[in-house]
């Protein structure tokens, strides 16, 4: 789109790999609840902005399967040329199937659901294949094994951990290191508002040379506009169906929101914008969700204005310190 800043390119950890500084997150709009015409508009929108990466999971929907098998059938008509300018990453690791074997890190159930994923998509391999979540009931020298066998089977480039602790990482990342597949990236969540991962893991991907890319850095949406005078009828923290943002978690940072907004305006942004651009100061890349291509490209207008002052970050850290 005219006017949309150029895309910036990050190197990821200790590895051959740039990551676009924002990617595109297919966890939610990407299912069977839009239209296919809106979902290619929105894919091919974003690869154009110089999106090249792409990150679903088995599970993404709604329902669960549905994202894959969508951006599947975009890839194969709108896309397939470019596959070797684009990366595409998938994950498992969440409840996907009936019976002991759909759910959690076992060797069983990562390598079915890979290749699971692969048929929706259609694709031979995915660029990144993630453990989405820790399991504390099997061997992690067991989740590991999968990762690799993906890696060797010529299933997956490069394997990634996603919502690991820090000492679960650490201690991930020695296995896969000796296993011979290096760990490429970290995938958490982190925004203004959840800032979890700065106590320790953080440091650890310093030290171990991992990437990291951060999920949800708008908050569900809280970390926008939308929210400035209160909780409109139609929007996420309103849907009862929504699992993850209600209004009792909304309300309490209404006046961060109004204050945060304040100050975004005297940057020449919008809340969005800057606050995915305080989330890059820290992370690799960020994951957006999207519901149009226009959001798509107001959220890529981030890089153009990604540096702060020290006063600002000041006044940040003071708006955030009420919370």
């Amino acid at each position: 789109m005219s006017g949309t800043p150029a895309m910036q390119f990050r190197r990821c950890g200790r590895s051959g790999i740039d990551l676009p500084a924002i990617s595109l997150g297919l966890w939610h709009n990407f299912g069977d609840n839009r239209p296919l015409a809106d979902i290619r508009a929105m894919l091919t929108g974003a690869f154009d902005m110089g999106i090249v990466h792409f990150d679903l999971a088995n599970n993404y929907g709604p329902p669960p399967g549905s994202a894959e098998r969508n951006f599947g059938q975009v890839f194969a008509s709108s896309l397939a040329a470019h596959r070797d300018e684009i990366l595409i990453s998938t994950k498992a690791g969440y409840k996907m199937w009936a019976g002991p074997y759909g759910d959690w890190g076992s060797r069983k159930n990562l390598l079915a659901s890979l290749d699971q994923s692969l048929r929706r998509m259609g694709l031979e391999y995915v660029d990144i294949f993630y453990s989405h979540r820790p399991d504390p009931n099997t061997p992690i020298e067991e989740t590991m094994s999968a990762l690799d066998t993906a890696v060797r089977q010529g299933k997956a480039l490069y394997v990634g951990l996603s919502n690991y602790s820090a000492t679960q990482t650490r201690e991930a990342v020695a296995v896969l290191r000796k296993l011979g597949t290096p760990c490429l990236i970290h995938q958490a969540r982190y925004s203004m508002f959840e800032r979890g991962i700065e106590a320790e893991l953080v440091g650890v991907l310093a030290e171990e040379g991992v990437g990291s890319i951060a999920f949800s850095p708008l908050a569900q949406g809280v970390l926008t506009d939308r929210y400035l005078n209160g909780l409109p009828a139609g929007s996420r923290a309103m849907d009862a169906d929504s699992p993850f943002l209600t209004p009792d978690k909304v309300e309490p940072r209404l006046e961060q929101v109004r204050l945060l907004h304040a100050i975004a305006q005297e940057r020449g942004q919008d809340l969005a914008q800057m606050a995915l651009a305080w989330v890059l100061r820290t992370t690799t890349s960020l994951i957006i969700g999207a519901s149009s291509t226009r959001q798509i490209a107001d959220n890529v207008a981030a890089l153009g204005g990604l540096g702060f002052t020290a006063e600002e970050l000041g006044r940040i850290e003071a708006v955030l310190g009420q919370g």
